[in-house]
């Protein structure tokens, strides 16, 4: 329905040219029925100029535009009302859950939990580290958030990601990888679930950017589908092997470690023992922690030749030292002398790194406490023990001297050597301040030990202290018929 005419007219003739103007301005609004401007010169020199200017204002159903034929001009006509919605997406869903970004770029980063407000819409997720009213704020402002690209993405649940409950991961084109979670199963399901929704609607292929705001403003309709094909053409198979390995990799991440653990138990099973090592010859058999009888036998002799250095080096220069074999020396300085025995290179203890008398009586002292059998046979202990609880003196005596007697002669001849040098130390007691009593208490424990403790060990380690202090008291009687 024609809402009317309004007509104004400005001239500054008297002619009757007026009335022609509106007739022909009638004929134009009945054939078009749109806004219409019309200028009327005058040519005769009794005329002056005049113009006429018409406003028509017609029922807005049936005001329609032109629909021009040229193919670019009907690309912009037919595009123009969608951009303005794909500018502004329409929010999807939206709440607070907690994130882990594990990826950056297919770069591994160090996983640390953070609540997020999350926004959902369109192709797009947003995390705000804020509150929901700063949020809220922040998306009109568009800033302080972190979006996510959904086309191309990959979801799926990642429960070996996360000691948590109910986890999800978003893997993205460019490599990034998110971690999603809730303690709200319903709520972790829904997002879950809506999110997969809005992958599933975009394009698989993430080269075809047929969305982009650019492009659709740039290009023809046409023009963006034959770019969109050449796309899927050119896209090369080890580009397409490296965003499969991309989806992936955190998957295959797990089957690889389990692989690892795997091949570390076979390895382990089928690894040989140290005995076996050692009668291949791969690994030698080394001074200290070894049998005494397998040093002496290697050095073809019946007292270790370490054993006896330090003796010489204690008796050269120790004899009189304050607390020699009670004080204790530097521990690192007695490891380093160790490993040099052990690797079998040649030792000068007169050397100045061991000056300090008391690394040579520790290491001596951790020579016979790492045997793997002690001075002192396992078999014998319990024959020296019932041997020191007698109370007469010469059975006791006489016992002990035959206990010694009898013991292989490694074990027998380094314990004459050692009880002989420790003789030397009493004799200086007044000196080194160092009693049978005290000798007694640091070297019977080192010499003398029950193969199973499951005795009384303080029983125990009173007749270990009173057999070395009575080998000590009575050396030269027990020793006495192998002097010559």
């Amino acid at each position: 329905m024609s809402l009317g005419i309004l007509t104004t007219s400005y001239s500054v003739q008297t002619s009757t040219n007026s009335d022609n103007s509106l007739e022909t301005l009638n004929s134009a609004h009945q054939a078009t029925g749109a806004v219409q401007m019309r200028i009327k010169t005058a040519n005769s020199h009794q005329d002056r100029q005049s113009q006429t200017k018409s406003m028509i204002l017609t029922d807005a159903a049936k005001v329609t535009e032109p629909i021009s034929r040229h193919r670019r001009n009907h690309s912009q006509h037919v595009l123009k009302d969608v951009i303005p919605a794909l500018e502004h997406p329409m929010v999807e869903k939206e709440g607070y859950l907690q994130k882990a970004k594990i990826a950056d770029g297919g770069k591994k980063l160090r996983k640390n939990w953070s609540t997020s407000w999350i926004v959902l819409s369109g192709r797009k997720i947003e995390f705000y580290k804020d509150s929901k009213q700063q949020a809220l704020s922040n998306m009109k402002a568009k800033n302080n958030a972190e979006t996510v690209d959904l086309c191309g993405a990959h979801i799926e649940w990642a429960k070996e990601k996360s000691s948590r409950k109910s986890v999800f991961q978003i893997t993205t084109v460019s490599g990034n990888e998110f971690l999603l979670q809730s303690d709200i199963d319903f709520l972790i399901l829904d997002w879950f679930q809506a999110i997969k929704n809005a992958i599933d609607r975009l394009p698989k292929n993430p080269s075809c950017r047929s969305l982009e705001l650019f492009n659709l403003k740039s290009s023809s309709s046409s023009e963006l589908l034959s770019h969109c094909h050449m796309d899927r053409k050119e896209q090369k198979p080890e580009h397409r092997k490296s965003f499969m390995f991309r989806l992936h990799h955190s998957a295959s991440d797990t089957s690889d470690k389990n692989r690892v653990k795997s091949r570390l138990k076979k390895f382990i099973s089928r690894r040989p023992s140290l005995k076996t090592l050692q009668e291949k010859g791969i690994i030698k058999d080394q001074i200290f922690g070894s049998h005494l009888h397998t040093v002496c036998e290697r050095e073809h002799s019946t007292v270790p030749w370490f054993v006896k250095q330090c003796i010489e080096a204690v008796e050269k220069r120790g004899l009189d030292v304050d607390g020699i074999y009670r004080v204790s020396g530097n521990l690192a300085t007695i490891q380093k002398l160790r490993f040099i025995v052990n690797q079998e290179e040649k030792l000068n203890l007169d050397d100045s790194q061991w000056e300090d008398i008391h690394v040579v009586t520790g290491a001596l002292k951790m020579f016979f406490r790492e045997l793997s059998e002690p001075l002192f046979p396992y078999s014998f202990f319990e024959r020296f023990v019932e041997a020191i609880k007698k109370q007469d003196s010469n059975a006791k005596i006489e016992t002990m001297k035959s206990l010694v007697k009898s013991l292989p002669p490694p074990n027998h001849d380094t314990m004459k050597i050692l009880f002989g040098h420790l003789t030397k130390i009493v004799a200086k007691a007044s000196q080194n301040l160092m009693s049978t009593q005290s000798l007694g208490i640091v070297f019977g424990p080192t010499l003398l030990r029950a193969e199973n403790e499951s005795g009384n060990v303080a029983v125990h380690m009173v007749y270990q202290n009173q057999i070395a202090e009575f080998m000590l008291t009575e050396y030269d009687k027990i020793f006495s018929s192998e002097e010559d």
